[in-house]
């Protein structure tokens, strides 16, 4: 009985323990993935600063790196908090383990000791003889036995558990070494975060020297974006508004062979299984109105967090939703913009048909139907598809343009579900 309480014993640690490690290793990976991003950008950032070029997205590149250093430091945190929890854990663990295995040696020294007071053939043969009986002799002699084999397998365990607790300092005695080594990463990025605040400080400050053409800047990026978003909107609506008229013409025709067929077989019209659309029947329906669209539709929606991303390689430097600028101007962003390298292919995220390929004032906009929902991508260089065409997951549809004046290569992304923008991140897979 006493042995069944150990595994279980044992076997809840180890459960603990794994669920805490799975954990671990999430934090981990994205500890990672934060610092390889804060490495990509940091080096944008330098080349930027090293051609003393001044612009807002230079604020907007440092703006970035203080937000993922942050949601660096609070991630180090989160691994700070389990390792604590581990430590907590293994610390009860070998003061339990140590507990039973004093018990068990204990257990086995008064064994050890009854054994040799009766260690004669003697003692063994008289303690059987003076049995009242023979079914009480046999008992006797079986307790010998089994008491010989009770000594073998508490040595057993006593090996075991001297095993386990061996196992079980070596896992404090790191855990406590990975907190140490994560305690001096969290002082060195708060240290940096402190550093990069006082330049974006200091850059605002450069920066209103120039304010000039920092607000030419400005007022030039708002207006391709507004262009953008005009565009992407109405190329949004423009095919509803194809895909309605499609399929109400594909029910009238429907249900005038319909009724030409029921006077002909002089009966009753039947009415039609499934929905019709309908002036009043909504953008979601309209355009699943197919089945092909549905499908495309129900694999998009299956596949949400798992797209790929747009490019091979990027981080994202402006998110989705509303945000204020360095100069506390608030703003709005119906995509994301992402960071990538100069010259870098842009990939459609899921099969689908171009449905617009416009000239945005020098850089291009492709927008790709996915059923009902719509993909733009925009600042692009160059373009190698048209529209009408069909593409595939991951195929190149162009080049990312790099601004001639600031020097930085975004793609700006958006994602529609309807005419409705929404947050792309939340699509896409862990970068």
């Amino acid at each position: 009985m006493k042995f069944l309480k150990i595994v279980f014993f044992l076997l809840c640690v180890f459960t603990a323990f794994n669920v805490h490690a799975q954990s671990s290793q999430e934090l981990k990976r994205r500890r990672d993935q934060l610092t390889q991003e804060l490495q990509q950008l940091n080096q944008e950032y330098q080349e930027t600063a090293n051609n003393k070029k001044l612009s807002k997205k230079q604020l907007d590149n440092l703006k970035a790196q203080i937000s993922i250093r942050e949601e660096k430091i609070n991630v180090i945190n989160s691994e700070v908090r389990n390792l604590d929890n581990q430590i907590s854990e293994s610390n009860n663990s070998v003061r339990s383990l140590q507990s039973q295995l004093d018990q068990l040696r204990k257990e086995y020294a008064g064994m050890i000791l009854f054994a040799y007071r009766n260690q004669s053939a003697y003692n063994k043969l008289m303690f059987i003889f003076a049995a009242k009986d023979f079914n009480q002799a046999y008992k006797r002699l079986k307790y010998l036995q089994q008491f010989g084999t009770y000594r073998e397998r508490q040595a057993d365990y006593i090996e075991g558990t001297q095993k386990d607790l061996h196992v079980k300092i070596v896992e404090l005695d790191k855990s406590k070494e990975e907190k140490s080594a994560l305690l001096k990463d969290q002082e060195k990025e708060k240290k940096t975060l402190g550093e990069q605040k006082n330049t974006q400080t200091q850059a605002i400050a450069d920066l209103s020297q120039h304010e000039g053409q920092l607000k030419q800047q400005q007022k030039d990026l708002q207006k391709k974006i507004a262009a953008t978003n005009r565009e992407i909107d109405a190329a949004v609506r423009r095919e509803i508004a194809e895909a309605r008229r499609r399929a109400e013409e594909e029910a009238k025709e429907a249900a005038r062979v319909a009724a030409a067929k029921a006077k002909a077989e002089n009966r009753e019209v039947e009415i039609p299984k499934t929905k019709t659309i309908t002036k009043t029947s909504s953008n979601s329906e309209v355009l699943n109105a197919t089945p092909e669209a549905a499908r495309l539709s129900n694999d998009f929606l299956g596949n949400r967090g798992r797209l790929p991303w747009p490019v091979t390689n990027g981080v994202i430097i402006q998110g989705f939703g509303v945000y204020y600028t360095p100069e506390n101007i608030k703003s709005e962003s119906t995509g994301v913009s992402i960071k990538t390298n100069p010259g870098a292919s842009v990939r459609a995220i899921f099969e689908g048909e171009v449905i617009n390929v416009r000239d945005i004032v020098g850089t291009y906009l492709v927008v790709i139907r996915h059923g009902e929902y719509f993909t733009a991508y925009s600042n692009l260089r160059s373009v190698s598809v048209s529209k009408g065409q069909k593409v595939t997951t991951k195929q190149t549809i162009g080049t990312v343009a790099t601004d001639s004046t600031t020097g930085e290569t975004d793609v700006e992304f958006d994602l529609y579900k309807g005419s409705t923008p929404v947050n792309p991140k939340l699509w896409l897979a862990p970068n």
